[in-house]
């Protein structure tokens, strides 16, 4: 497989401040995604040697490595989409307005619930608007630490919230709800829309 990469952020790091201090992008960024892909690259390079020489037991063992830091790079890849400069990011139009009025009554219902499963994630996790290939369908889901969603529960992501301590503890110290419900200014939905037709193809 080939080496990981870190991708460009499409834009810089004070663009998302107040929400989001230039501090914290910075950190989150250059820190905690790039050790992310750089403890990846060094799990798959081993996973290929073990490989090479039949080692299943070698393989077993990297597969958490592979999970953590794999879903870490997946997770934040698309994090970094979901978001916008506040007033940037457009507002749920077409088929993806359409999908949220119709399973979850509007807009704020849906982030509403959301955020609330944000909020009560013991611990480190993600909290995700999905969408379902088989039904069809919207979903929510949390997953846990740095669990990637499709894999873990089958559902395509479309929108994460981070609630790592990594994303928000250095603005909004202990006080999640308030970095959850300010996260919102920031979506991009033009973003989420694109993954959203995207998963139905």
């Amino acid at each position: 497989m080939q080496q990981q990469k870190l991708p460009e952020l499409p834009y810089d790091y004070a663009a998302l401040e107040p929400v989001i201090s230039a501090k914290i992008m910075e950190l989150h960024y250059l820190k905690h995604h790039q050790t992310y892909v750089t403890k990846l690259n060094e799990a798959l390079e081993k996973a290929a040697e073990a490989d090479k020489k039949g080692d299943l037991e070698a393989l077993i063992a990297l597969q958490p490595a592979i999970r953590f830091n794999g879903g870490g790079h997946i997770n934040h890849s698309i994090f970094w989409g979901n978001l916008a400069p506040e007033g940037k990011g457009g507002a749920p139009a077409g088929e993806l307005a359409r999908a949220i009025d119709a399973q979850f009554g509007s807009l704020q219902q849906m982030s509403d619930r959301l955020s609330a499963q944000a909020v009560g994630i013991q611990g480190s996790g993600w909290a995700w608007l999905g969408y379902d290939k088989v039904s069809k369908r919207l979903a929510l889901a949390t997953c846990a630490n740095q669990d990637p969603l499709e894999p873990t529960t089958g559902l395509v992501p479309l929108l994460g919230i981070d609630v790592w301590e990594h994303a928000y503890y250095l603005q909004y110290m202990n006080v999640r709800p308030d970095y959850v419900k300010a996260i919102w200014r920031l979506v991009n939905w033009d973003n989420v829309a694109q993954r959203l037709t995207a998963a139905q193809k």
